[in-house]
């Protein structure tokens, strides 16, 4: 990594403040955001500019792959081994459904959970950069990388918002 990239974390009291604050550093171009939060929060979802989630298309993917199997598998077991019973024929479809319907939800699901890892990067195999214990216990938190010319536009704005704490790092510190 580049050694003049550094970050600054600001840890807030209030949603509001940290929301402002991840507003505001987008509308100046900074997109290295990392947000922590004692919970969920959807506000801080939409600050970041998240949209739908793209483990969605695993999982379709992943059904539409798993019926053409079960169907493919029990029309070619069917072509190989051909019973004939009481004059019915060798293919019939709507007896493969059940298997095509049961590996439908098996590749779903298969690809969904390959598409939640993908997306979270795990295994993550870099270091955690930073990470302040009090953001499990109420405080909400903005970490923002930048070069150093631009981290001081980036501490302005934060300082801004009105932060409970504020400190600087050179990227892949961890902090405990």
């Amino acid at each position: 990594m580049n050694a003049t990239r550094q970050g600054l974390m600001a840890s807030f009291d209030y949603l509001d403040s940290t929301v402002e604050a991840i507003k505001a550093l987008r509308r100046e171009g900074f997109d290295e955001i990392t947000a922590f939060a004692p919970f969920p929060e959807h506000a801080i979802e939409h600050a970041l500019g998240y949209g739908p989630s793209p483990v969605r298309l695993f999982t379709l993917i992943g059904g539409l792959t798993g019926a053409a199997t079960g169907f493919a598998f029990t029309i070619f077991t069917s072509m190989d081994w051909p019973l004939v019973t009481g004059g019915k024929p060798i293919l019939s479809i709507p007896a493969y459904v059940v298997i095509a319907f049961e590996m439908t939800i098996l590749f779903g699901v298969l690809a969904t959970v390959i598409g939640v890892f993908w997306n979270m990067r795990i295994p993550d195999l870099k270091t955690s950069v930073v990470y302040d214990p009090e953001f499990t216990a109420g405080r909400f938190g903005v970490y923002v990388t930048s070069s150093g010319d631009r981290l001081r536009a980036a501490r302005s704005i934060l300082e801004s918002s009105s932060p409970s704490k504020l400190q600087e790092d050179s990227e892949g510190e961890a902090h405990g």
